[in-house]
């Protein structure tokens, strides 16, 4: 059979590009995924496809933090049992989940869906700081808490929106870095302890 009558695989072919969006996932392990929904878990693929359907369908952006949710208001701003005086700000909805899990915070939220990114053309619009702004200052947000990633543009966005925020007289905290709970200094690298001696604290 000449090459160019081989029978189709448009399908499968579609399916492997669908999948190469997911994050880390390239070609091999996009047609590896692909190879097991078709081949071993038809139904497993069919109930991905619906949850999909589904989520596109029905989640959207609280109206308040911006985080996802299926209603206008999202179950967290809409509890009376946070304190509504701290804002803590994240880059993704992810963010949000680890900083509940410490169990140490109950203020508010607002998730950015991102950081500054000038070379990737993400500007201040594009992480929605018009809503923080509006936000932060609408009378009930005593302190914003910055929890942007140590990154570089984590850095930059955590810049941008202290300054933005004290000059209209909002008062705003960074989270600290340092040596990680359980850590020794001899397998601590000199970047994070510079960063803790710098940032120590009383006892």
């Amino acid at each position: 059979m000449a090459k160019d009558a081989l029978p189709s695989a448009e399908g499968l072919e579609r399916l492997v590009a669908a999948l190469r969006v997911l994050p880390g996932v390239g070609p091999k392990s996009a047609q590896r995924m692909a190879y097991h929904l078709l081949q071993r878990d038809r139904a497993g693929a069919d109930q991905l496809a619906m949850s999909l359907q589904h989520a596109l369908r029905t989640v959207r952006h609280c109206a308040k933090c911006n985080n996802f949710t299926e209603d206008e208001i999202c179950a967290l701003c809409n509890s009376s049992r946070r304190d509504g005086s701290m804002l803590c700000v994240v880059e993704t909805p992810a963010d949000l989940a680890m900083v509940e899990q410490t169990l140490s915070f109950s203020g508010m939220y607002f998730v950015l869906m991102g950081r500054l990114s000038p070379l990737d053309g993400v500007g201040p619009r594009d992480i929605g700081l018009d809503r923080l702004l509006a936000r932060a200052t609408e009378g009930e947000v005593q302190e914003v808490i910055l929890a942007t990633n140590f990154t570089n543009e984590g850095e930059a966005t955590a810049h941008y929106i202290a300054e933005m925020l004290r000059s209209r007289g909002v008062r705003v905290s960074r989270i600290a870095r340092g040596v990680p709970l359980g850590g020794e200094l001899e397998y601590v690298d000199a970047g994070t302890l510079s960063q803790a001696l710098t940032e120590r604290r009383a006892l």
